[in-house]
């Protein structure tokens, strides 16, 4: 396998992790990493959607106690067979949408441009979203992932639906999307986290099928690589996201994807970087 191959591998799972659970989107910086590094053919789209199984272990070992205890809990305890059903709730609008609308947005949307304009668009609905909990933290009504309804976990679940545009963050539209429906920052983390789980296993597991015709098995070392550097990115910064939520809000990643965003769409409109390979 190509040194330089493996290196942009291992370059495209850091990103990967680095952005996988922060409202940045993953997807938006892999499009435009993978642009500049020339990393972006069809097999590099199924390596991107792959990698996030690895960001998605990192999620299962932070939260291993509480996903180890709801499962042994299902067949007996009523709280334990609500989460679950939840998640399952929450999950489906994405299955249902992705299956009807994923091929034309993918061949319509995945654009340097787009992304940029959903990263300045997305960041100033966190800044709405952030200002409006702090000017009456009472519309926080749910403090904890176990005290949301069905309806909070459909509704999360449809707002999901909107990272289906890339550049828009799948946790940034549940994190933000369940702050303004009346999640705490800590319960609409902690369920974007959960609700990671399925979809983006889900997601990995489709398109590795859907495109095998794509794969050999030279490409299992390529694979590996940045599954391995997604995992161990994605756990650093699982844990350091949820220190940094105790104390601080999300509007410095707002102006990170406004300014990131205005960056993009200048260089691309002007011709300094030539986002698009």
């Amino acid at each position: 396998m190509d040194i330089a191959l493996l290196t942009k591998a291992a370059v495209m799972g850091v990103v990967e992790g680095l952005t996988e659970f922060l409202p940045i989107s993953s997807t938006g910086h892999l499009i435009l990493a993978g642009a500049l590094l020339g990393f972006d053919d069809d097999k590099a789209k199924v390596f991107d959607i792959a990698i996030q199984t690895g960001a998605i272990f990192a999620v299962i070992l932070v939260y291993w106690q509480k996903i180890r205890d709801t499962v042994v809990a299902l067949p007996t305890e009523k709280q334990a067979q609500q989460f679950a059903l939840n998640v399952l709730i929450a999950f489906l609008p994405a299955v249902v949408l992705g299956l009807l609308f994923g091929k034309a947005i993918k061949e319509n949307l995945f654009t340097p441009v787009v992304v940029a304009s959903t990263f300045i668009i997305g960041g100033f609905i966190i800044l709405w979203a952030e200002r409006r909990q702090q000017k009456n933290p009472a519309v926080a009504r749910i403090h904890s992932v176990e005290a949301m309804t069905k309806m909070d976990a459909l509704k999360v679940g449809l707002v999901q639906c909107l990272a289906m545009i890339p550049g828009t963050s799948r946790s940034g539209a549940t994190i933000i999307g369940g702050m303004l429906l009346g999640l705490s920052r800590k319960a609409a983390t902690d369920f974007s986290f959960y609700l990671a789980i399925p979809t983006l296993i889900g997601a990995g597991v489709y398109s590795l099928y859907k495109e095998r015709a794509l794969l050999s098995v030279a490409d299992v070392p390529l694979f590996v690589v940045g599954l391995v550097f997604a995992f161990i990115s994605a756990w650093l910064c699982i844990r350091w996201l949820l220190k940094y939520i105790a104390t601080h809000s999300f509007v410095p990643f707002a102006w990170y994807r406004i300014a990131f965003g205005m960056v993009v769409l200048a260089t691309a409109w002007t011709g300094a970087i030539n986002w698009v390979g």
